[in-house]
């Protein structure tokens, strides 16, 4: 699979690439907008490649979430909603089609207008759009959704407004937002803005919203009914305003869409098994084989699916938070992927089925590489090479462990970076100059117990060399609340990447971020070079810069063992309910939002 998407991303860059040769120079109204050149559908489709437009209507599904929710406004840096909401129960001026790596098509609006350079975008919203109460969605409530998210709403919609030089109605129907900054991502990230209905706040704080505030939105599904930490149950909206049109064609088939919150994944799992859920997803290929087995299973009534995707791995594991001295100093972080013995806790937990993740972009033609870097690449990161950590130019390879438990050899590498980090050996346990212990936290959610298992088992190589390591469960609220002021040693670290990188890097690892309240950047890492070549990223002109700068990032990344890498899989598991079907066109992107439940629908066994 790896080679064909190799093959097909370098035929995709010579499609892009032929069309920035004939795009037009003078802005003029689109249907869609990319990333480089043309969007690949026509105005005239009957519906998105992976939707059935065919698909009947009805049915129920339900989807299972481990800790619970103290809010369903999911804008806001206040409270825990549930993440599905964002994508079914609101909408954007632009719609993103998961067939193509960064392609936006209008549905709140009708058209779009850009010039050459993307220093501003116009947008022309549709006469019928309508909030799920009846009303129309307005230029005056998507210049109020722009400035509220960018001025109150969650830290992750903060930075694009400070990138806004003004924003202003250019008609009864039509807007333009102008930047103040050379970024041609910005323009996308505009349709990708979620809008909301002014009204319903006036006299209210957005902020400071509580669990009765459910903000309005115009997508096909609204919140029904709920109980606190328990289930949200959504309801199709049958007087829907988009229902007819071609990029909705096949999708939100479902009548309900009921979110059920569990204490942990084994009870979940027991629930799924019981019938109580209509999906299971799975990591671990040792459990897909050894747990999915049960009566439904055999019986046909669970089905289990493997669905290929050709995303990036992006990066799982547990992240070291810089920002705590025991972690700034990158020999001790090196330290920590030596003593963290893969190959026997891949065997351990997986039975050695999946490969470990080699970088945030591996899988993709984004990645950064284990060898020594390409000129252009060596070229973007020679002003920073004095201050960066080995192995960014060189080419950095993971620890590779040992099959055997104990890991001799990577201990004894492990324990003299420690030392020459000032760290000895004194009575048993590991001390530093002042005679303090390496003793850290890791923090993970109540529940989580393949995590807790991992640690488990690394727990015994880092006693080994002195470490003490405590696992700290708490619940769903506290874990998002430390998460949040950065109030960890180490947590639990997922981080999903794109075909389409962009501004969200800078949330992810950008130094603005790193000292910012509910930041993304969990790590804390503050690299100059980190941020140059995002730059690099957002001022590319072509994609083959593009590309070169993301690898850039991805070195710099790796080599600064930030993360200790888990295991990834080249496809993803679903077991679901039989009666639940979807199109036999899977996008590039797999499983991810935008698929399940979008396009799938119900059928009664016969």
């Amino acid at each position: 699979m790896k080679n064909h998407f190799f093959r097909q991303i370098r035929a995709f860059s010579l499609v892009i690439a032929a069309g920035i040769t004939t795009a037009p120079v003078v802005a003029a109204p689109q249907h869609g907008l990319a990333m480089y050149g043309e969007p690949a559908l026509p105005q005239d489709i009957v519906s998105l490649p992976y939707a059935n437009p065919n698909a009947p209507s009805g049915g129920s599904y339900s989807e299972g979430n481990t800790g619970g929710f103290d809010s369903l406004n999911p804008f806001i840096l206040k409270g825990t909603a549930p993440w599905q909401l964002r994508s079914l129960a609101y909408e954007s001026l632009m719609l993103r089609s998961w067939d193509e790596p960064f392609t936006l098509y209008c549905l709140l609006c009708e058209s779009v207008e850009v010039p050459e350079d993307r220093s501003w975008i116009e947008f022309t919203l549709r006469p019928k759009a309508r909030f799920s109460d009846g009303s129309p969605v307005t230029v005056e409530d998507v210049l109020w959704s722009f400035e509220t998210l960018g001025t109150e709403g969650h830290p992750r919609y903060l930075g694009f407004q400070k990138q806004v030089a003004s924003m202003e109605a250019t008609g009864p129907r039509s807007l333009r937002i102008t930047f103040n900054t050379e970024d041609r991502e910005l323009a996308l990230l505009a349709g990708l803005r979620p809008i909301l209905k002014k009204a319903q706040w006036e006299g209210k704080s957005f902020s400071e919203s509580t669990l009765q505030d459910i903000p309005i939105g115009s997508a096909p599904y609204v919140v029904h009914t709920f109980e606190q930490g328990r289930f949200v149950s959504l309801k199709r909206n049958s007087d829907y305003w988009g229902a007819k049109l071609p990029l909705r064609a096949g999708t939100a088939n479902l009548d309900e869409i009921r979110l059920e919150f569990f204490g942990d994944r084994s009870v979940m799992f027991e629930a799924f098994k019981a019938g109580a859920l209509s999906i299971m997803r799975e990591d671990n290929a040792e459990d897909w084989e050894r747990n999915f087995d049960f009566p439904a299973v055999t019986a046909g009534r669970v089905v289990k699916a493997e669905i290929p995707h050709q995303r990036p791995t992006g990066m799982t594991g547990f992240v070291m938070n810089t920002r705590v001295a025991l972690f700034s100093d990158w020999r001790v972080r090196e330290a920590m992927l030596l003593s963290f013995n893969f190959p026997y806790i891949n065997g351990t937990v997986t039975g050695g089925r999946q490969p470990r993740i080699r970088s945030y972009f591996d899988n993709s033609a984004l990645a950064g590489g284990e060898g020594p870097a390409s000129a252009v690449v060596r070229d973007l990161l020679a002003p920073y090479a004095a201050a960066l950590p080995p192995g960014v130019l060189d080419g950095y390879i993971l620890p590779q462990g040992d099959e055997a438990e104990r890991n001799r050899k990577d201990l004894r590498a492990a324990m003299d970076l420690l030392g020459q980090a000032g760290w000895k050996v004194q009575g048993g346990s590991l001390v530093n100059e002042s005679g303090a212990p390496f003793a850290f936290e890791v923090l993970v959610r109540q529940g989580d117990s393949a995590n807790i298992a991992i640690l488990g088992i690394w727990r015994a190589s880092l006693e080994r060399l002195g470490i003490q390591m405590v696992v700290r469960p708490v619940d769903n609220a506290q874990y998002a609340e430390r998460e949040a002021r950065a109030d960890f040693d180490m947590t639990v670290f997922r981080r999903d990447l794109s075909l389409s990188p962009g501004n969200e890097q800078k949330l992810y690892w950008g130094s603005a971020a790193a000292e910012q309240q509910g930041s993304r950047n969990l790590m804390g890492a503050k690299e100059p070079a980190i941020d140059a070549m995002i730059a690099a990223m957002l001022s590319a002109t072509d994609p083959e810069a593009f590309k070169l700068a993301v690898q850039a990032l991805d070195r710099v990344l790796m080599a600064g063992r930030y993360v200790i890498p888990i295991w990834t899989t080249r496809f993803d598991r679903i077991a679901h309910d039989a009666r639940l079907k979807y199109p036999s066109h899977v996008p590039i992107y797999g499983d991810r939002i935008g698929w399940l439940p979008d396009v799938w629908w119900f059928e009664e066994r016969n």
